[in-house]
């Protein structure tokens, strides 16, 4: 298979992540006869830097041009502490969702049985959960009207009818394809638009009788999802929950560098680490590169090349067992092993495989 895919390291750790996730495509192609062209553009920090855009057209042209994105992380210090700038490198990340459609991000959520202890959780809890959050990207508070002074601010929570049908749609069908349990986690008892969620996820509950449909307050679940995680199948949420929900779930995982994502909508799919720039680590070869790995292997299911993404997979879960780890995530005692080490060491797993 050919595929043309748009590389967006980003800022921070984002260039040092995105090395090893191309490395381990191109093994991927050279072992399974694939070619895979990349390029690269610039968002976030670095673009506002080089052109003063977070998020310039000749990146999206790169974006639509592609068959897919790879994506890594924006955000720098140097923006963070004042909040009267009115572009930013995260307004870049938005704009991106925005422009390419991307309504659908998907965080599947799982557990390593190797690294059950680097939860807060208890083992007994984790052992065996397994679950999907699908979070709504491109409405709500984030794009809603806002206004602020030195004495008053708001963000406006927008929802229509459309946004919200076709991302449970794109939900119920992935209950589908999975335990046939989706829960729909809301607000509805304040918020009016999370009212209309309901409404709307009520309606089309007949259309997919083969689903086991429940709906949750977002406080009870960003509880239960720590408490009771293997109750759930997928998790379908607004913009705003969701990414609350999602960042709760590394609890889960041990880890946010373990943690992969795609982006789904009208036009170019992208995937990426759930995980931020981690600025103060840039450059230090501290940073884990399994999640831009997994993201990798998303990709590849994405285009059906379901075995392939299989392969990344077993080499991830190899080095793992192998103890071949970042710092956050090393055995105590073990021998340490950088970013790049952890990527050379997935690559050299599939080249012999």
């Amino acid at each position: 298979m050919k595929l043309k895919i748009a590389v967006l390291p980003g800022d921070g750790i984002g260039p040092e992540i995105m090395k090893q996730g191309v490395a381990v495509l191109d093994a991927i192609a050279a072992k399974c006869g694939h070619e895979f062209a990349y390029q690269e553009a610039l968002v976030g920090a670095c673009a506002i830097d080089a052109v003063g855009d977070p998020y310039p057209e000749a990146t999206h042209q790169v974006c639509m041009d592609a068959d897919a994105v790879l994506f890594a992380a924006v955000g720098d210090l140097k923006y963070d502490n004042n909040p009267t700038l009115k572009v930013r490198p995260e307004t870049g990340l938005l704009a991106m969702r925005k422009k390419l459609g991307l309504f659908a991000n998907v965080r599947p959520v799982a557990t390593f049985d190797c690294l059950l202890h680097k939860s807060p959780l208890k083992d007994e809890l984790l052992r065996g959960a397994d679950f999907v959050v699908i979070r709504e990207l491109t409405g709500g508070m984030y794009f809603g009207e806002k206004y602020q002074d030195n004495d008053k601010a708001y963000d406006t929570d927008v929802y229509t009818r459309p946004e919200i049908e076709r991302i449970l749609k794109v939900a119920f069908e992935m209950a589908q394809k999975r335990r046939r349990h989706l829960t729909v986690v809301d607000k509805a008892h304040v918020l009016a638009s999370s009212r209309l969620w309901r409404q709307i996820a009520k309606e089309m509950e007949p259309q997919y009788p083969d689903v086991t449909t429940d709906y949750m307050f977002i406080d009870n679940a960003s509880m239960r999802v720590l408490t009771e995680p293997r109750f759930f199948d997928v998790i379908v949420t607004e913009n705003t929950f969701g990414d609350i929900l999602t960042d709760e779930t590394s609890c889960i995982t041990g880890s946010m560098g373990l943690q992969p994502s795609s982006s789904l909508g009208l036009h170019t799919p992208l995937f990426e680490p759930v995980h931020g720039s981690w600025p103060q680590a840039a450059g230090q070869n501290l940073a884990n590169p399994l999640a831009q790995i997994l993201s990798a292997a998303m990709l590849l299911e994405h285009f059906g090349l379901e075995k392939e993404g299989a392969l990344i997979r077993e080499a991830v879960n190899a080095s793992l067992d192998a103890n071949v780890r970042t710092p956050e995530i090393q055995v105590e005692g073990g021998a340490k092993y950088g970013t790049r080490e952890v990527g050379a060491w997935i690559v050299d797993y599939i080249q012999k495989a």
